[in-house]
């Protein structure tokens, strides 16, 4: 595990880029032709490299990348897997930042395209290129401020209501409700009602169907014997890829024939909301003639939207259960912004403005360190297109993989400090308390940087705050432990299985009664 990286060299024969052999043929050497001292991470073994690793649970993976990144902090190093390319792991914010900052050369690639294609198509996921950048200009015109105003002043708040119903009923008869079933409902009614015009509850066939193909997909890019597995027990896989792809083709005509019916634009009277006006659909079929496309992105978006912001809920939930003290502060800071609300009553008066950064920080501060700890995609890889060199020194030949773990840089002691694995909301803001403090994307990459920096990332934090507001004013909820309930057993942690994002595993089971007051 010693030696230095810098000028090391990635190389391997262009004859070598068969699946299984092609990452065992990583070679490094220094500027001078010498063979140094390969650094490489804890668990590597002769032959089967890392390979073993990448079998084991999700959880216990990315716990051993945390390790690795406490082992040889922001140094450069090599992971042989049978199921991926040659690749290099990084942690060094420079490096994520040459990454993230040349898109040309960082490209998703054929590894990742060939493995997602089934699931996102043609989709932003999976674009480069020209593809990419007419799905992007889409999304800008969507995620425009005006329109966000729209979503948390108009849309959000009825969807809201239809929340606090179900849960009032869940506390009046003391049911266990899963609270990461109930943040899904949410998310995918507000897409639905967004970006496609549609009435798109959660219970529709697609949402079981995605969450079952991405778990598949996710295993592709660890499990060397994917297609052998697949070819015996696919069934249900290609069943639920059928059934995303027809509930994007479905939102698309739906569209088309709105479209064709009405233009919306003319017959609007001023100042009105129209539901058509600069949605997602509308932008996409705007940018993009082929409707088999603008289908893959229409689902790409959807995924995004609606699952990313929904796990992040559950987990800042499950993290405010976990360390109840941070409720207080949250619920003062509430109070302090509506003097006249009332626990156990709606939070009445909760819009676009009340829930920006300087109205709640501390509500925001509490949502950005659970994306720290739980990030909504744990797990990033890119593939050269050219060779590069690092600023570090480590030089990339065309073709090989750069992977770089969100989840272990959020528990980096070098970005964050020795207290890296614990749960502090203030490290988030400044002395005053006042003020959210900004970190560089490159140190907090949750949601990238540079051309592919997320489009929704002011979406998320808006609509996470807005939620979390709302409901932890209004109700205490109370994790569910037992085991034959749902829950993980008393001292066991919450994990996720399989995915592409960061979903809870068998969700968040948990009992709601009204608040009585903001004591905790």
């Amino acid at each position: 595990m010693q030696g230095s990286l810098n000028k090391t060299t990635f190389s391997y024969s262009a004859e070598r880029k068969t699946a299984t052999v092609r990452s065992l043929s990583l070679y490094k050497f220094t500027s001078d032709g010498t063979e140094p001292d390969i650094r490489r991470p804890p668990g590597t073994l002769p032959l089967a490299g890392n390979g073993l690793w990448f079998l084991k649970q999700r959880h216990q993976l990315l716990d051993w990348f945390v390790g690795a990144n406490h082992q040889v902090g922001f140094a450069t190093f090599e992971i042989s897997v049978p199921s991926l390319p040659p690749a290099v792991v990084i942690s060094d914010p420079r490096n994520v930042e040459h990454v993230l900052k040349n898109n040309d050369v960082f490209i998703k690639g054929n590894f990742f395209r060939s493995r997602s294609w089934d699931l996102f198509g043609n989709g932003i996921i999976n674009a480069d290129g020209e593809l990419w950048k007419v799905q992007r200009k889409a999304g800008l015109r969507f995620f425009s401020n005006a329109n966000l105003r729209r979503f948390i002043d108009i849309a959000l708040p009825p969807i809201l209501d239809d929340t606090e119903h179900s849960l009032n009923e869940a506390a009046r008869q003391n049911n266990i409700v899963d609270m990461q079933e109930v943040f899904i409902a949410l998310t995918t009614r507000l897409m639905g009602k967004i970006a496609y015009d549609m009435d798109m509850p959660a219970s529709l066939p697609f949402s079981k169907a995605f969450d079952l193909a991405s778990g598949a997909i996710e295993a592709r890019f660890h499990n060397p014997f994917w297609k052998i597995r697949e070819f015996i027990f696919g069934a249900a896989l290609r069943e639920a890829v059928f059934e995303v792809k027809r509930f994007g083709n479905n939102i698309v005509s739906s569209a088309v024939e709105k479209r064709a019916k009405s233009d919306v634009v003319e017959n609007q009277s001023v100042g009105a909301v129209n539901p058509l006006e600069d949605n997602l659909i509308n932008s996409l079929l705007d940018h993009i003639p082929d409707h088999h496309v603008v289908a893959d992105a229409a689902m790409n978006y959807l995924s995004a939207g609606r699952d990313t912001t929904a796990q992040s809920l559950t987990w800042t939930l499950y993290v405010l259960l976990r360390h109840p003290r941070y409720q207080k502060p949250l619920l003062e800071e509430i109070a302090k912004l509506f003097p006249l609300a009332s626990p156990s009553s709606s939070l009445e008066g909760v819009t676009f403005d009340t829930v920006l950064p300087n109205s709640l920080p501390y509500t925001h501060s509490i949502f950005t360190e659970t994306l720290r700890l739980y990030p909504p995609v744990p797990f990033e890889l890119k593939e050269c297109t050219a060779p590069t060199t690092f600023p570090d020194g480590t030089w990339m030949p065309e073709g090989s993989a750069v992977v770089w773990v969100p989840w272990a840089m959020g528990r980096s002691r070098q970005i964050w400090g020795e207290d890296s694995e614990q749960f502090r909301p203030e490290r988030w803001l400044d002395t005053s308390g006042s003020i959210v403090l900004q970190k560089s994307a490159f140190e907090f990459p949750v949601f990238n940087a540079g051309p592919r920096s997320c489009l929704g990332r002011k979406l998320a934090e808006l609509l996470a705050v807005a939620v979390l507001a709302r409901l932890m004013w209004k109700y205490e909820f109370s994790e569910v432990l037992e085991k034959d309930r749902g829950g993980c057993g008393v001292g066991g942690e919450r994990k996720s299985p399989n995915s592409l994002t960061l979903p809870m595993q068998g969700g968040l089971p948990a009992r709601v009664k009204l608040r009585d007051n903001i004591e905790t």
